[in-house]
C-alpha cells in the first residue's frame, strides 16, 4: 500500500466547533446533552477517536501508521478528517518528548489508561496544529471515560496555563536513544540530529526515466543534484500526476543512494536482498539490470509485485529466507540494505523512536551479520557488494563493514566518492563510506549508512 503524505503538517485552518445557535462551544459543552452537538461537532469527535486509536496503535508497535489507521474501522472518516486525524497524531509522535515532559510536571503519578493517550492529543492539537484551547480542552474531555474527565480537564488547563511546551532537542528524543548519539556523534551533532525530529520532511520521488524534464513541474517538485525529486505537494499520492502510468514512486532521497552506488546497469545481474517494499528493486530495474528482488515476507513482497506492475518493470521476485536460500547462482551486482533498527527513518516515521528499545540493537547486529555473511557468497567474481541501513547507531553500520572486512578477506572496500549517488558531502567518511545523517543537504535526508565492497576476481 503506498503512503499517503503531508499528514504531518500544521493544519491549514484553524478547528472550530459551533452549538445549533452559531456560537463556539464552551468546555463541556460536548459532554453527551442531548442534541446540542452539531453535525459539525460529532465529525470532529469522530476524527479526534480515530487519532486515539491511531496513536494507541503506533506506540503500541503493532503496525504503521497508514494501516493502523485504515484497520481502526473509520469508514465514517472524510478525507479532511482523515487527514486531520494522521496529523494530530504526527504532531504527537513529532514532540511526543516535550509533551510528555510537560505532563509530568503535572500528574503526581501515572494516570489509567488511556489518560495520557488523550492528553498528548489534546496537547498537541493545542501548541502545535493551532487548534483553539477551547476546542482541544473540549473534544479531548468529550472522548475521555466519564470517570475521568475530570482529571482530563484539570490536566489539559493546567498545562496550558503553563505556556507553551520547550521543544527542547534533548527532549524530543528517547533519553537513551540521545545519549547513544551523543557519544557516537558527540553533543552537538546529536542536539541537532533531534532537533530534526519536530520537522516534516517534503516528499522525495524517484524517477522511472531521470529524463523525465515535465514531472517535476507537474508535481509541483525541484529537482535534486542527486537524481531525486523533492516536492511539498501534499494529499493521496494515488491521484497525483504521473502515478498512475508508473513514472515515479516515493523514495526517500537517501534511500535511492545505495542502488546508485551498485551501478547496476544493462546486461548485468543484480540481486536485491530483503528488497521489500521495492523502491531499490525498481531502481535496480529501471536501469536496465537483470534483478531477483527476494524477501523473507510473502506479504511485503506484494508491494514489490505491485510497484513493478504500476511501472512497467520486470524482476524476478522471490519469497524466502535470505539466510536459507538454496540457489547456486552468483550475481554481479548485490544489494544489502538490511533489516534494521530503523532510527534513520524518524524524519516520517516518529513512531520507530518511541518502540526501539536498546536490546533491539544488539539483537538487530547478529542478523545483520549473518544476511553480510550470506551475501557474500552470492558476488560473483569481481563483483560488487553495496551494504545499507537506515539505522543511526553504529552496531549496524560502521561495526558491520569494519567486522565484514576483517572476516572476509576476499572483498576490500570500494571508497565513494564525492557526490557519488548522490551522497551529501558531508556524510563522506575517512574509511571510505557514507554517514547520512538527518540533517545533511539537500534540506534533510533518512539517516543511512552505507558501504561498497568488491570482491577480489578469482
Amino acid at each position: 500500500m503506498q503512503r499517503s503524505v503531508g499528514a504531518g503538517r500544521s493544519w491549514p485552518y484553524r478547528f472550530r466547533l459551533h452549538s445549533h445557535a452559531g456560537q463556539p462551544l464552551a468546555v463541556g459543552a460536548l459532554s453527551g446533552q442531548a442534541g446540542l452537538v452539531t453535525e459539525t461537532a460529532n465529525t470532529a469527535l469522530i476524527a479526534r477517536a480515530a487519532a486515539l486509536k491511531l496513536l494507541e496503535a503506533a506506540l503500541g508497535g503493532r503496525s504503521g501508521l497508514d494501516d493502523a489507521l485504515n484497520a481502526a474501522g473509520q469508514g465514517r472518516l472524510s478525507d479532511q478528517d482523515r487527514s486531520f486525524a494522521r496529523a494530530v497524531v504526527m504532531a504527537t509522535l513529532r514532540h511526543l518528548g516535550p509533551i510528555d515532559r510537560a505532563l509530568d510536571t503535572r500528574l503526581k503519578k501515572e494516570p489509567p489508561k488511556p489518560s495520557r493517550d488523550l492528553l498528548r492529543l489534546g496537547l498537541a492539537q493545542a501548541f502545535y496544529l493551532d487548534t483553539p484551547a477551547f476546542a482541544a480542552v473540549d473534544t479531548t474531555v468529550s472522548l475521555a471515560p466519564k470517570p475521568l474527565r475530570g482529571l482530563v480537564n484539570a490536566v489539559l488547563r493546567g498545562v496550558l496555563r503553563d505556556g507553551p511546551i520547550s521543544d527542547d532537542p534533548e527532549a524530543l528524543a528517547p533519553p537513551w536513544l540521545f545519549a547513544r548519539w551523543q557519544a557516537a556523534y558527540g553533543e552537538e551533532q546529536a542536539r541537532t540530529i533531534a532537533a530534526s525530529i519536530a520537522l516534516e520532511p517534503d516528499t522525495d520521488i524517484t524517477l522511472r526515466d531521470p529524463g523525465d524534464a515535465e514531472l517535476a513541474a507537474e508535481l509541483e517538485g525541484e529537482p535534486l543534484s542527486s537524481g531525486s525529486l523533492r516536492t511539498a505537494k501534499r494529499g493521496d499520492i494515488v491521484t497525483w500526476p504521473g502515478f498512475a502510468d508508473g513514472r515515479w514512486w516515493i523514495q526517500d532521497a537517501a534511500a535511492a543512494i545505495p542502488a546508485r552506488l551498485l551501478e547496476a546497469g544493462s546486461g548485468q545481474t543484480a540481486l536485491d536482498l530483503c528488497a521489500a517494499p521495492g523502491g531499490k528493486t525498481l531502481q535496480l530495474a529501471a536501469a536496465g539490470a537483470k534483478v531477483t528482488a527476494l524477501d523473507r515476507s510473502a506479504e511485503r513482497l506484494r508491494r514489490v509485485t505491485a510497484g513493478l506492475k504500476r511501472t512497467g518493470l520486470g524482476a524476478e521476485v522471490i519469497a524466502t529466507d535470505a539466510v536459507k536460500w538454496v540457489d547456486q547462482r552468483t550475481f554481479d551486482a548485490v544489494l544489502l540494505d538490511a533489516p534494521c533498527s530503523a532510527t534513520g527513518t524518524f524524519r516520517r516515521h516518529p513512531d520507530v523512536l518511541w518502540n526501539a528499545r536498546p536490546g533491539d540493537i544488539a539483537s538487530l547486529a547478529v542478523a545483520q551479520a549473518d544476511l553480510l555473511d550470506s551475501a557474500s557468497h552470492r558476488v560473483a567474481s569481481g563483483g560488487r557488494l553495496v551494504y545499507s541501513v537506515c539505522s543511526l547507531e553504529p552496531e549496524e553500520g560502521e561495526a558491520q563493514a569494519k567486522g565484514f572486512l576483517a572476516s572476509h578477506p576476499e572483498f576490500t572496500l570500494e571508497p565513494i566518492a564525492a557526490g557519488e549517488g548522490g551522497a551529501p558531502s558531508a556524510s563522506l567518511c575517512p574509511e571510505g563510506w557514507l554517514r547520512i545523517l538527518p540533517h545533511h543537504a539537500p534540506g534533510g535526508l533518512d539517516g543511512f549508512f552505507v558501504a561498497r565492497l568488491r570482491r577480489a576476481k578469482a
